[in-house]
């Protein structure tokens, strides 16, 4: 194969990019599901194939999944995850959670950065990042004092739950302010639980009006890292600071990909 015939396989080569799956039970059978809602953008957006990933199978291809791949994309999901793993009781038994998605993802994350893989969290994915390096969840964030109501009220229309809910101010003068294009912009907001007392190396990007944590980085690690609460994945093609968002984790897979194909 010529020098020419392998740099044209390596430019129409997509990133590929790790979301792992979580666990829901239908009629008494297990299922491993991702929403459409989180894959499109990715593809769409970011121009990346994603690479569906198991959790209910365990830990030991951890490392066979991440040498396949660009960048890890860690996504929300409706479940919660199990207190235990940063040191406290549930304060919400009746949430549902999923604890093989728990225990894949925690040292998903830890391999991932060791290997300088770029990181895209949403939701329950950055609130993942933030037990993996040590932190902790305000389990019950409407409950906290000052702390407003971040919930979704679940009758409305799924339109209206995902709609502009309350302003983000990003960090001044930070990279996240200058890919936004602004230090405060509108997100929506259907999260009962935050993050807490941030992890090793965790700096925060941006912060809702009651000072609740938006959004944190990892700035000590070479790579693209980047946790939002919010969810920029819904209708993300229409929002102009999600498909900032998607783009700019879309580049940093791609600069990941040419170096691997080096």
């Amino acid at each position: 194969m010529s020098s020419n015939d392998i740099n044209k396989r390596t430019a129409a080569r997509k990133p590929v990019v790790l979301m792992s799956m979580g666990t829901q039970e239908r009629k008494g059978h297990a299922y491993q599901v991702m929403t459409h809602k989180y894959i499109t953008p990715l593809a769409e957006l970011s121009g990346c194939v994603p690479l569906l990933a198991p959790s209910c199978c365990g830990i030991d291809d951890i490392d066979q999944y991440l040498s396949m791949v660009d960048g890890v994309y860690l996504t929300g999901a409706g479940s919660n995850i199990d207190p235990a793993l940063y040191g406290q009781k549930n304060k919400t038994p009746s949430k549902g959670q999923d604890k093989a998605r728990d225990l894949f993802d925690i040292p998903l994350i830890r391999a991932a950065l060791k290997r300088g893989l770029p990181l895209f969290a949403v939701c329950r994915g950055m609130q993942e990042i933030n037990v993996a390096l040590g932190g902790t969840i305000h389990q019950k964030a409407y409950e906290v004092a000052g702390m407003n109501d971040h919930r979704e009220d679940s009758t409305d229309p799924v339109a209206v739950q995902y709609g502009d809910s309350h302003t983000v101010r990003a960090l001044p003068g930070s990279w996240f302010a200058d890919l936004m294009g602004e230090e405060a912009f509108p997100i929506n907001s259907l999260h009962g639980q935050a993050v807490d007392q941030l992890g090793e190396g965790i700096e925060a990007l941006a912060h809702a009006e009651d000072g609740l944590i938006e959004a944190f980085h990892l700035p000590g690690m070479q790579q693209f890292t980047l946790a939002v609460q919010w969810h920029p994945e819904w209708q993300a093609a229409q929002n102009p600071h999600s498909v900032k968002i998607f783009k700019a984790f879309g580049d940093a897979c791609r600069q990941r990909a040419t170096q691997r194909d080096q």
